[in-house]
Order: C-alpha cells, then structure tokens, then sequence
C-alpha cells in the first residue's frame, strides 16, 4: 500500500482543458467519471473538496453571443447561466452515489482578511462534517478582472492550504511537468520536485492549456509554495481513466510535488496573502537576516528603514529588503504611523511577531 492511499482529506481541483470538448462545450462524460471516482473516496472514508471550472463552458452550451461582446461582460454572462447547469450536473451525478454535493463560490476578497478567510473555512468544515462534498469555483459572476484569482489552481493552493489537506491533486491535459516541449517525443514527465529547485520553469511553455485562464507557469508556482507549507501536491492528466483513484490506489505517471515540514494555519493565510498586501516596510539587513534564519525572530522597529505604504493594525503588509527585494510577509501589531514614529529606535514593541511571518525566500 503506497503512502498516498493513507491520505485523509484531499482537495481536487479539475480545469476547464479536462472538464470541456474540444469545441468548448462540457464533457458530461468525463464529468460522470469524475464523480465516480469522487464518489469511490468518499465510500473509502476520505473527505474529498472538489476545485471545479466549468461554469462558463456549460453557458457556452446554452446560449450563443455575439464576438463583439465586452469579453467581461461576456464571461458574467456565460457564468452566470452556466453555473446553475454545471452545479445541477454535480447534484445529479453525485445523488446516483446518494451522496449530497454544495456549491460554494468565492472571490479574491473572500480571503482579503483573516475574518472572512475563517469564514469560509468555517463553511467548509462544517460541509465535512456533515459529508458533504463541497464544489468551488471561482465567483466569475462578480470578479472583474483586478478582483480575479489567477486561475482556479491558485484557488485550489488556497483552500487546500486553508483546510490543511493531506494532499492537493491538480488535473490538466498532460501528465505532469515535463523537462522540456511535452509534444516532443524527447521530453520526459518529472516525476518528483523537491523544494523551489532552480530551472525547471525553463522547460515550461508560457501557453495556456486549452480553454483554461491559467498555464503550467502558474501551476508550479502554487505547487511549490504549498508543498512548503507541508502539502504534497501531484499534477496529472485528467483525461486518463481512474485518474484520480489511480493516484491514491495505483502507480501511474505524474509529477510530485515533495511536501516540506507542516506550517501553522496561520502561516498558511499569510503565504497566500501576497496579493492582499497593503503596506511596504524596508529593512536594514541584520532585520533581514534575523527573520530568515529560521530561528524564531520578530521584527523590532530598530530593524526598520522605511515605510513606503500605509497600513493599519492586522493588515498583511510587504516586507522589502534595502535593494527592494521582497523578503517575505507580515501582518502589522500596529498601524504605520505609530511604525514611523518608533524607525529604528530599541525597546520597542514588534510590527511582526515571529507567529505572523511568513519568509518567501
């Protein structure tokens, strides 16, 4: 029995390339396979969460609009009718199982602040409990594009993150990440990344996979920083049969991402907090070096040289280095303008305890 089998909470996340014909159009097909095999870990006692894309697509099927159309608006549009039919899909197919799915949408300013990040692990949870298995997606309804997740795999990092699974399985149309153009007879799937190891984004095309947002570029980075927060992460090719249950069960071809020692849930929000930032503070480099030597070490006014951004108390705030260099993530004991009033003086109280910083190098 392999390690992976022993995995007790896992979170799926399935892209639009997987999920769609190549027209565009949803596959009800692989759909249904999906659920079936959902529907075999749920009867094995895993709790399973399901990262799904797909609601545009199902629109797609059900209404025709004109190319001239505000691509946004158009998105809204498409969403908006598609999802009710994708999450139906999900209801019918899981009920042939009698197992209950829920549809839970959110939006980058869901998680903007520790308060509303808890809630929707509270909703989460609570769904767990009660066997139920959630579906997310992204809310393409209300995001416009400054509001929006990258693509569903950076939502997928979050909320794996957020509900400290055992693993997070992402499936695209190829098998893994390969060491160079997977069209090529020559390349081959990595089978095993270990750390934030130099040079494999080289291999990787900047395309994007079908008629998903994202690419594999954005696939490795989420992959490497939630495997260092104590996550293993596998990508794999959706189109194989049993894909997933092959994964847990079998041997099959894909690439793993090793995951390193366990962070705490609160060092998991602020890793993915980045885009929710509001204040930039520039430190000396012994501040620098305090915080990255993995010792457990506050930042202290003495440490600071500047404040480039304003901030309150409990905002995520940059942490820069003298050349600018981000260094890492914090949230603030205090607002920016008691910061200014103590730079570089001693004896003063930290703007980042050690429990809320997050190192990025």
């Amino acid at each position: 029995m392999s390690d992976t089998s022993l995995f007790k909470k896992i979170v799926i996340k399935v892209g639009s390339n997987v999920l769609t014909k190549a027209d565009g159009l949803p596959n009800v097909e692989r759909i249904s396979h999906l659920v079936d095999q959902l529907a075999k870990l749920k009867k094995d006692g895993k709790e399973v969460v399901l990262v799904s894309s797909g609601a545009v697509a199902s629109g797609r099927s059900l209404i025709k609009i004109s190319e001239k159309q505000n691509t946004v608006a158009a998105r809204q549009l498409l969403a908006s009718i598609g999802q009710i039919k994708l999450i139906n899909l999900y209801l019918q197919l899981f009920e042939q199982h009698e197992m209950l799915c829920s549809q839970v949408l959110v939006t980058k300013e869901d998680f903007r602040d520790r308060m509303h990040y808890l809630n929707i692990k509270n909703c989460l949870e609570i769904l767990l409990q009660h066997q139920v298995i959630p579906v997310i997606n992204e809310n393409d309804v209300v995001s416009v594009t400054e509001l929006m997740f990258t693509d569903n795999d950076e939502l997928a990092g979050l909320i794996a993150s957020m509900l400290n699974a055992d693993a997070l399985i992402i499936l695209s149309n190829v098998d893994g990440i390969y060491n160079g153009d997977p069209r090529l007879p020559s390349s081959k799937v990595i089978t095993e990344i270990k750390g934030t190891e130099g040079g494999i984004g080289n291999f990787i095309t900047t395309s994007k996979s079908g008629h998903g947002r994202g690419g594999m570029v954005t696939k490795l980075s989420m992959a490497q920083k939630v495997a260092k927060l104590g996550i293993p992460v596998m990508i794999a090719n959706g189109n194989r049969e049993h894909i997933i249950t092959d994964l847990l069960y079998k041997t099959v071809v894909h690439t793993r991402f090793a995951a390193e020692k366990i962070r705490s849930g609160k060092k998991k929000w602020i890793a993915h907090s980045e885009g929710a930032a509001t204040g930039i503070v520039q430190l000396n480099a012994g501040a620098k070096e305090a915080l990255l030597s993995g010792k457990a070490s506050s930042l202290l006014p003495v440490g600071i040289i500047d404040i480039h951004a304003d901030f309150k108390k409990g905002d995520i705030i940059k942490l820069i280095d003298e050349q600018e260099h981000l260094i890492g993530l914090g949230v603030a004991e205090y607002g920016a303008e008691k910061a200014r009033a103590c730079i570089g003086e001693q004896k003063q109280r930290p703007l980042v305890h050690y429990n809320y910083f997050h190192p990025l190098i």
